[in-house]
């Protein structure tokens, strides 16, 4: 990779933060197990003065998503899962699930919709790939999420488990039949309880001894300890008049509970906090297909398993402005660049998080990219897209053999 074309990157980031769009951002570039870009921009927290380190904590959100994902399969490896098994096996609740759909003669009835059966028992497949059919409860049958306090994303706030939420959202209606149409919600959630009653441990606990333990992920946690607080980046709406400080306490308008919360809704979906080190070392675990550091967690099978597509195109049927791309069991998946539009190598994968952090990994270029940032809403929308091209950009040569050292990449340390 160039250096020259890397800084091209440091500046356009730079750039962004001047130009008011975000308080700070961290970015990580990795490429054949090498660390070729790792900084820190702007501030993360305006008020306080506090500068973006590269070791700053930030909230993943949706990014804990993949983590639960390799959850599942790990157990998946293990025989206490399987991809067909029935959603009910491991939580009754779910035996006799309804989809509510507007009325066909389009009289309202069930205060507006009608409830008809679920064709098929929703599978564990279908939560990986959010085919089961459940939202966030913003769909036709919005009311009824909302009355039972099961609506959006956003549980850190909440003095009940997981499990208890899950088994409420099992009654109220879901938004499609399981595995006809991609819809984005709770699935991941309901994942992370079957994860829990699969093992028999919490998924805290599971993903502290299985996961972010043995890859020596030492500051991702669900909940931030309190001697760690000055390390959390402060989260910022970019409005048309500027950055304004998120002032209220839920993910969708500011700081959230993940220091002072009651820190009881470990949510597979949403729930973590992370460094860009910490999670660039999960992403170089996918990367190098299931292992890292001698820690192997997956085998190489089951990473090319959870990294093709699975959907059809139920995912670009469901997303528009993403053409090109399928979903895998945790991850968006490039199939069609040239229709996409995008930078990247067909089977590359990645997600986002509601903060507006978002990763990247290539095996074809054996890269990995990483962007932390806490922005909700973001007023320019480029930045993700913009910072996927120019890592790419930087890219002048094939990548070389893991463990070689050339001239090349003698400025850069390994990824540990």
């Amino acid at each position: 990779m160039s250096g020259d074309r890397i800084d091209r990157l440091s500046a356009s980031m730079q750039r962004y933060v001047d130009d008011g769009h975000a308080a700070g951002i961290v970015t990580l570039v990795a490429r054949a197990g090498y660390v070729v870009h790792h900084s820190a921009f702007g501030l993360a927290d305006v008020e306080a003065g506090r500068a973006m380190q590269p070791d700053t904590i930030f909230r993943i959100a949706s990014q804990t998503k993949a983590l639960t994902s390799v959850a599942a399969m790990m157990l998946v490896e293990e025989g206490r899962l399987a991809l067909d098994d029935p959603l009910q096996r491991y939580l009754p609740e779910y035996a006799s699930t309804q989809v509510g759909r507007v009325p066909a003669n389009g009289e309202p009835s069930q205060g507006g919709i009608e409830l008809v059966s679920a064709s098929r028992p929703i599978r564990i497949r279908d939560l990986l790939t959010h085919t089961s059919g459940i939202s966030y409860g913003f769909g036709v049958a919005a009311e009824e999420w909302r009355s039972a306090g099961a609506q959006g994303g956003y549980y850190a706030d909440r003095n009940e488990t997981m499990a208890r939420l899950v088994e409420r959202i099992a009654s109220l209606p879901m938004q499609a039949q399981p595995g006809m149409r991609f819809v984005y919600g709770n699935s991941t959630d309901v994942l992370g309880v079957v994860v829990e009653v699969a093992s028999g441990m919490k998924l805290d606990e599971f993903f502290r001894q299985r996961i972010t333990g043995p890859l020596g992920m030492k500051d991702t946690h669900f909940f931030l300890p309190a001697d760690q607080r000055a390390r959390l980046a402060a989260v910022y709406a970019a409005l048309p008049s500027g950055l304004r400080r998120g002032t209220g306490p839920t993910m969708i308008d500011g700081q959230g509970h993940f220091i002072d919360g009651p820190r009881k809704a470990h949510a597979g979906g949403s729930g973590l906090v992370s460094t860009a080190a910490d999670y660039g070392r999960f992403l170089q675990m996918l990367l190098n297909r299931g292992e890292f550091n001698g820690v192997r967690l997956l085998s190489p099978t089951t990473i090319d398993l959870m990294t093709v597509n699975h959907v059809g195109d139920l995912f670009e049927q469901a997303v528009p402005d993403r053409p090109g791309y399928g979903f895998g069991l945790g991850f968006a998946v490039l199939m069609d660049p040239g229709k996409s539009g995008h930078h990247g190598s067909p089977g590359s994968y990645g997600f986002a998080g509601a903060y507006y952090t978002s990763y990247w990994v290539d095996p074809q270029q054996q890269m990995l990219i990483l962007l932390m940032v806490q922005l909700r809403p973001p007023r320019d929308t480029s930045l993700q897209t913009r910072f996927r091209t120019l890592a790419y950009q930087a890219i002048v040569a094939p990548p070389p053999l893991r463990g070689a050292e050339p001239a090349a990449l003698s400025a850069c340390v390994p990824l540990k």
